[in-house]
């Protein structure tokens, strides 16, 4: 630390040291929160112009953390975090799978539209990839991580607040979101409001209402957590509930059973971590919230009650299901290695609203086992630091991103998710946050121990120097 030095004359004055103020550098959590911004602030159909594929500036963005990623790699001075971490090794094994069924695929014939799809699909998950890297490696402090959440919440607030001005005023926002340099990713309009049951499904600044969903249910936990987690500290936590009912009510407004059932998986494993208190408090929280939909929006709930007790004849569920032998008749013409990343796309052949089969068509065995090992990945380490950190604020984040990840693994199989940047950007940095998680908790868990060996030697020699009460114990009760 530098101080500054007094230019006082008089000699009996004696200035207090202060300490200069350095400006703080940008890190890896500053670059990240640029990356969130970009990806859910600004209309996910608006991508680069120029530019020989189709990226958005989100893309552009997770692309370049990579190429910091490799960079901070070569030096000892960046501050980036080496070693063993199991998240670290997962997102290696997934990206080397892809290399490896990308490689495969060019390897033997493909169409050129195919071929381009899967030159595009190959960039866009590295930029997954590189995404996790930086937030597993890149993040120094818990603060910094808390910092990287916090903009993922208030990105997906601004979403949900403009998916609310699409429901109930009926005005897309999104639509003057011009920016110089961007254009639309695809030549024909995708619509960001689509209608069911006589109600407007929403998707705010993302692509689809499904997307925006499942990606609402993956952030609700993420609020409710910064909430709890300012009230334990003294700080004002109103902010944060505001923000996690801003993103319950967006959810609610995509009308989308995709999101009910992953926000009920999340839900349970909450609720199973939980105290009775917080439980109770959730739930009270919970039925209140839904009275005031019933008066915000007539007509949603019983839209929710329709979808899920008329699942036997659901036209949507139907096509979902009648397609499975199709896929498999695919899947058994490349089983390891299926045909392609993005090859299988929905203009040219049939539509599969189940990531799992897709992956399994375009990706095969590998594939399917790299992506869910990777989310298995992220749940296991989150739930390690739960089991083994002594601070609750990181054992309810701990218990926060599993429940987050459990999303994904039950959303895959009710669309096509890996389709879709946002929810998959989304995805991936969590499993990042796990492994920074993870490795911040080691690190302090390494200091408190470090801290208590020197403190020990200390205790010890105190001990003997202390009276004993009959004037010769020591030098000190000498003296006295």
């Amino acid at each position: 630390m530098t101080w500054a030095r007094s230019t006082a004359t008089a000699p009996a004055v004696t200035a207090t040291p202060v300490p200069l103020r350095h400006p703080r550098r940008a890190d890896g959590a500053t670059l990240v929160c640029v990356f969130v911004m970009c990806l859910l602030i600004l209309p996910a159909r608006l991508a680069v112009a120029g530019l020989p594929l189709s990226l958005t500036p989100a893309e552009i963005v997770a692309l370049s953390l990579g190429v910091v990623w490799v960079c901070a790699q070569m030096v000892r001075t960046s501050g980036v975090a080496k070693g063993p971490n199991p998240v670290r090794t997962a997102i290696f094994a997934y990206g080397m799978i892809l290399l490896a069924v990308y490689g495969y695929a060019t390897n033997v014939y493909l169409p050129s539209d195919e071929l381009n799809l899967a030159d595009h699909t190959i960039v866009l998950f590295a930029g997954y990839v590189s995404l996790a890297l930086v937030v597993c490696d890149g993040i120094g402090r818990r603060e910094r991580l808390d910092f990287v959440l916090k903009a993922v919440v208030i990105g997906g607030t601004f979403a949900a607040v403009v998916a609310l001005m699409q429901f109930r005023l009926n005005f897309d926002l999104t639509e003057y979101l011009k920016i110089p340099g961007l254009r639309h990713s695809s030549p024909e309009e995708v619509p960001t409001v689509i209608s069911r049951s006589d109600l407007r499904r929403v998707a705010g600044t993302l692509g689809h209402p499904i997307e925006f969903g499942a990606l609402s249910a993956m952030l609700l936990p993420l609020a409710a957590h910064l909430g709890f987690q300012a009230r334990s500290r003294g700080e004002g936590a109103v902010r944060w509930w505001i923000c996690a009912a801003v993103i319950a009510a967006g959810l609610m407004f995509s009308v989308s059973r995709t999101a009910v059932l992953g926000m009920a998986g999340a839900g349970l494993i909450l609720l199973i971590g939980w105290s009775n208190r917080r439980r109770i408090a959730t739930i009270g929280a919970f039925v209140v919230f839904l009275g005031v939909m019933k008066v915000v929006a007539p007509g949603l709930l019983g839209t929710f009650y329709n979808l899920f007790a008329g699942v036997g004849d659901d036209s949507s569920i139907i096509y979902r299901t009648h397609d499975y032998p199709f896929a498999m008749r695919e899947f058994d013409k490349s089983p390891i290695f299926g045909r392609g990343p993005g090859t299988w796309y929905p203009f040219k052949h049939q539509v599969f609203d189940n990531q799992y089969l897709l992956s399994l068509v375009e990706t095969g065995l590998l594939g399917v086992l790299g992506f869910v090992g990777v989310i298995v990945c992220g749940i296991v380490v989150a739930l390690r630091v739960r089991a083994t950190s002594t601070d609750p604020n990181a054992r309810n984040l701990g218990l926060t991103i599993a429940a987050c990840l459990v999303i994904p693994l039950l959303g895959a199989a009710t669309f096509d998710l890996l389709s879709f940047p946002g929810i998959t950007s989304v995805l991936f940095l969590l499993i990042g946050a796990a492994g920074a998680l993870l490795r911040l908790e080691r690190a302090d868990q390494a200091d408190r121990l470090l801290l208590s060996s020197f403190q020990e030697p200390a205790d010890r020699s105190r001990s003997l120097m202390a009276p004993t009460g009959n004037g010769h114990g020591s030098a000190r009760s000498g003296s006295s």
